[in-house]
């Protein structure tokens, strides 16, 4: 039986799921968090939750965690741009879990589920973007195609069951509340106070605070329409030397160098040399040759005049959120490490 307005947040103790689990919480919103390791509990300290175990590889494990749920949350995904087998360890789990998680939905009788898509599944080659234009034609890489994949599976198996869906798409979240270890977005932030950004990559990123991706998440699942698209994005991108510059002016103290521009080749080589060290070590490089040849100058502007007018999505300006994250971290050394 369904409980009214309970819903189920996956991938809880993640840096968005943690966020909209408090968001839910404090609308007065009865709230079930899946959590693939129901040891990871730190991030629910003090919450009003059930907490669940639940992994998106697992169909049997989502049918038993949203039973008598009204609206899912799909939030829940392998969410890395590397991994020693990206095909394997991010575009597999992303695109079996969507399969699982949506038929589990509609096994259990879930009314409505807000499906946690991203901006990698836009076209970029028109901008300012819009959700209308598409899919992102770019295949260069393992977690970009899951995404773009992944939602129109999603679209698809949801029309085939007959259950509700909604897709939102957040840009580069940054915010609190964070737990280790931190995002992606977060972990650039990370790398200019402990000023390890050598040099000018001409990336940009698209800063969201996490927050509002959070409310844009229950706007959704209020207001949005089954079967649409919403981005959650600001308009505008800033690069990370912009960044950086901004960063400089908050904590002048720091003295974080500006990083210097050089020749595209350069940054191919450094990156090269950054992928062998990272092999060797067994971890994430800081910086790829794929991160180059696709975000080097990459615009990621949007228009987001959709989510304005039927989700009532209004959030604060990039330079706003870098300014709160960027003193969230300040505060909270350990997040540094």
């Amino acid at each position: 039986m369904i409980q009214k307005n309970l819903a189920l947040v996956s991938g809880a103790n993640g840096h968005l799921g943690n966020n909209l689990v408090r968001f839910l919480i404090n609308k007065g919103v009865p709230v079930r968090a899946s959590v693939r390791n129901i040891n990871n509990k730190a991030p629910f300290t003090g919450l009003d939750c059930e907490v669940v175990q639940a992994d998106i590889t697992d169909k049997s494990s989502f049918i038993k965690a949203l039973q008598g749920v009204e609206t899912f949350y799909a939030v829940g995904a392998s969410f890395k741009l590397w991994a020693q087998d990206p095909k394997t360890e991010i575009y597999d789990v992303n695109i079996q879990g969507t399969k699982n998680t949506i038929e589990a939905a509609a096994e259990a009788g879930v009314k409505r589920i807000v499906y946690v898509s991203s901006i990698a599944a836009l076209d970029y080659t028109k901008l300012p973007t819009k959700e209308s234009y598409g899919y992102n034609p770019d295949r260069r890489d393992m977690y970009y195609n899951s995404k773009n994949d992944g939602e129109k599976l999603a679209f698809e198996l949801a029309r085939k069951l007959g259950i509700e869906i909604v897709s939102v798409m957040p840009s580069a979240m940054i915010g609190s509340e964070a737990f280790l270890p931190l995002n992606v977005s977060y972990g650039v932030l990370k790398l200019i106070l402990n000023k390890e950004i050598p040099v000018d990559t001409k990336i940009t990123l698209n800063w969201i605070d996490v927050k509002d991706v959070a409310e844009g998440c229950y706007l959704a699942a209020q207001n949005g329409r089954d079967g649409e698209r919403y981005i959650l994005a600001n308009e505008k991108c800033m690069t990370i030397t912009d960044t950086t510059i901004l960063a400089n002016t908050l904590f002048p103290e720091l003295k974080i160098k500006i990083p210097g521009s050089v020749p595209k080749a350069i940054l191919f080589t450094i990156a090269g040399i950054m992928e062998l060290t990272a092999k060797i070590q067994k971890k994430p490089p800081v910086l790829t040759r794929k991160d180059i040849a696709m975000f080097s100058g990459l615009q990621q502007d949007f228009d987001i005049t959709k989510s304005r007018k039927e989700l009532g999505f209004n959030p604060k300006s990039p330079e706003q959120a870098v300014k709160e994250a960027l003193l969230y971290l300040m505060e909270h050394k350990e997040l540094l490490k």
